[in-house]
């Protein structure tokens, strides 16, 4: 069964009557079951019934917070008063606290969300650009599909005395592994054979490096779970990727110059981009070798990465 979302909003333009329709009608795409007024309010019907089922019936409330909505929450008017009360009510029966997904938009007040969600993680739509990244967000915290899933609990080394003499507390993997899915490392490219992981499961790209200076740094393709690379000369920053499909990806290895951008695309279609901020060699008078980068996974599948910014 999908989950079932209400969408609680007030009635502030059609301007932002559209954007809710807008979103509610991209969830409903994207397999969530979603209960709004637009749809599911006939002519006479009565209002109060139709929120008390809706919320009641719902896995899950999205909370249009609106600087309108905000305040006639706080005030207990309107149906945004209404709704906050059995809200508030299912709170305190309940107790489940993460059941409400305020979401911030047309709202430049300081008071982003009515009072009764205070110390709520909200997610902020009020920048456009920062759109596709936010709507991901709220898609995989309503399917429950997170983009970096909780690893398993794995042997108490200290058991038996046979195992704790073999346990490596930093092993070779992990120490060479970041499984956010975007960051900063800095790694020292003469070990584990020039190779270091970023993200996991199927968002996993093993990076492959070796030397060429202290100016430039070879990358390849020949890791299992890449599938191409490309090197980028028009973009300086990652946000400034507009199509990630549009790189040369005829080669094996490319050599990457310092402060110059890397595109990566995985065995499972996603694409890696990465930064060089600095190079060490130790053949050129530096004490270690050494490799500085900043990196982005693109999580949605998209090719373009400009909604980072």
């Amino acid at each position: 069964m999908p989950p079932v979302v209400f969408i609680s909003y007030s009635h502030d333009t059609e301007e932002h009557k559209d954007w809710v329709l807008q979103i509610a009608t991209r969830l409903r795409s994207n397999g969530i079951d979603v209960i709004l007024d637009r749809w599911n309010l006939k002519l006479g019907s009565d209002l109060a019934s139709f929120m008390e089922r809706g919320l009641s019936k719902s896995t899950r409330i999205i909370c249009i917070c609106s600087e309108n909505y905000v305040n006639k929450a706080n005030d207990g008017k309107g149906g945004a008063g209404y709704e906050k009360r059995i809200i508030s009510s299912e709170y305190i029966n309940d107790q489940n606290t993460n059941w409400v997904i305020p979401i911030i938009r047309n709202n430049s007040s300081g008071k982003k969300v009515p009072t009764f969600l205070s110390g709520s993680i909200y997610i902020n739509f009020e920048d456009p650009l920062q759109y596709e990244k936010n709507y991901e967000e709220l898609l995989r915290d309503i399917l429950d599909e997170p983009v970096i899933p909780i690893p398993p609990i794995g042997k108490n080394p200290f058991q038996t005395v046979k195992e704790f003499s073999q346990q490596r507390f930093i092993p070779a993997y992990e120490k060479y592994v970041s499984p956010a899915t975007f960051g900063a490392v800095t790694f020292d490219y003469s070990n584990n054979n020039g190779k270091y992981t970023i993200g996991q499961g199927e968002l996993m790209f093993e990076i492959n490096f070796s030397k060429a200076s202290n100016t430039s740094i070879h990358l390849y393709n020949d890791p299992p779970s890449i599938r191409t690379i490309s090197r980028i000369n028009d973009c300086l920053e990652i946000a400034e990727i507009i199509d990630a499909r549009n790189y040369d990806t005829s080669s094996r290895a490319r050599t990457i110059q310092l402060n110059q951008l890397a595109l990566l695309q995985n065995k499972n279609g996603f694409f890696a981009a990465i930064k060089i901020l600095s190079i060490k060699d130790d053949t050129r008078s530096d004490e270690n070798d050494e490799v500085q980068f900043e990196y982005y996974i693109q999580t949605n599948g998209s090719p373009n990465f400009t909604q980072i910014r």
